[in-house]
């Protein structure tokens, strides 16, 4: 009896711990689920795209299509969460993604898969459903915790799926080991939304249709100062990594000469530094101060694409994608932050408006590299570090949280650790 009681006690400690409450076990779960699936195939997408008949000015563009129906999706996803509620929503989006996946399979030229690309962007629709979902489940210091659970689950397949997929390629080519890919992409798919509806518990209630200064512009009002800091600091490091994001595959496979499989080796490095990082950073951010590690993100966004500008070999690859995981050291810190500065009964909603605002200012950038890197590689790679470099200066001497100075003071001073 004594032992079956310390089981039960060692057991509840341990999802303390971890913040496992049930949504969060089902959100994990089924984000797994889904990023097994998509990563076979999604950083092979612009050589799919190639393979297909588009130019590399295409693939750019395309790039660019991602990251503008990422952002319009952000605020109607907030809107629609916080009216139907967290699950039905997640359901709903999941779906969506589906039937993008659908397309991408049976797409016979390029135009059909950017088609596809407006419903395979509908999982974008979730992401503010995934933040209210963790905010409404966990207390302010778990969120951070929380996150990181949904982030390395979200991260893992990263290690494991690209590696499968660049073999795939290899056997099968370019169209059919990614079609192969989306197969399975599309029954893990299915997966995720059958656990989904059955496991999810629905504790939120849906605010008021009409209820007044419901409109963005009275939001982004409304939003905490310390939040449109951030934003700002945010856009100017993702617009700098966006620049030359997608065309790193070309780098390291047309200009250094990785193989398929290499390169899937490279991004599985680069999930796997994150996730190492991820437990103790959030256990830290819970505690104390959020921001030292957001800071730290920001730093290294455009360190990557530094050391990517002076990679002349595989090695200096391996030392480049190692800096890449590195950017994400700060990721559910910055995650729960904003969770912490938005209101509950409005949470889904002030996060679409955040996400889509960074994706308006970002939405040009991969089209804006292409041209670039069109012209000279070497240029797109120095216009990303000094993008990217003036957001982290931002970002320490605009940004502060609550009842604190900004975090270049703070360095000054000593006293970035305490809370």
């Amino acid at each position: 009896m004594k032992e079956t009681r310390s089981i039960v006690q060692r057991t509840s400690r341990f999802r303390d711990f971890f913040a496992l409450k049930r949504n969060i076990i089902v959100l994990a779960s089924s984000t797994f689920l889904l990023g097994c699936g998509e990563n076979l195939w999604a950083k092979f997408l612009p050589k799919y795209l190639q393979a297909l008949g588009a130019s590399i000015g295409l693939v750019g563009l395309f790039g660019t299509l991602q990251e503008f129906t990422d952002t319009i999706y952000q605020y109607p996803g907030g809107r629609i969460t916080d009216r139907i509620g967290r699950k039905n929503a997640l359901v709903l989006f999941t779906g969506i993604g589906f039937l993008g996946y659908f397309i991408y399979l049976i797409a016979p030229h390029w135009p059909v898969i950017f088609v596809g690309l407006l419903f395979a962007m509908g999982l974008s629709l979730a992401q503010p459903a995934i933040f209210a979902l963790i905010g409404d489940s966990l207390p302010r210091g778990k969120r951070a915790m929380g996150f990181t659970i949904q982030s390395i689950l979200k991260r893992l397949p990263i290690v494991i799926a690209p590696p499968i997929g660049g073999l795939l390629l290899e056997s099968y080519g370019i169209k059919g080991g990614i079609r192969l890919g989306l197969s399975a992409s599309l029954a893990l798919t299915l997966l995720a939304v059958f656990l989904q509806k059955r496991c999810y518990t629905e504790t939120f209630v849906p605010v008021k249709k009409n209820s007044k200064g419901s409109s963005p512009l009275s939001r982004w009002r409304a939003l905490n100062p310390s939040l449109k800091a951030l934003l700002s600091a945010d856009c100017l490091v993702r617009f700098g990594d966006r620049l030359v994001k997608i065309f790193v595959i070309f780098w390291a496979m047309d200009s250094i000469g990785a193989t398929a499989f290499q390169f899937g080796l490279l991004t599985g490095l680069q999930m796997a530094v994150s996730i190492l990082s991820y437990i103790p950073i959030a256990r830290l951010a819970d505690r104390g101060s959020r921001l030292p590690f957001v800071a730290l993100s920001f730093f290294f966004l455009p360190m990557f694409p530094l050391v990517l500008f002076f990679s002349k070999s595989f090695t200096w690859l391996i030392f480049a994608f190692l800096v890449a995981g590195l950017r994400e050291i700060g990721e559910p810190p910055r995650k729960a932050l904003i969770v912490d500065l938005a209101p509950n009964e409005i949470r889904g909603e002030v996060v679409g408006i955040y996400y889509a605002l960074r994706g308006f200012v970002v939405m040009p950038a991969a089209a804006i590299g292409g041209v670039i890197w069109s012209f000279q590689p070497q240029v797109a790679f120095l216009t990303s570090i000094v993008i990217g470099l003036s957001g982290f200066l931002l970002l320490l001497t605009r940004v502060k949280e609550p009842g604190k100075p900004v975090l270049v003071r703070r360095i000054f001073k000593g006293t970035i650790g305490r809370k």
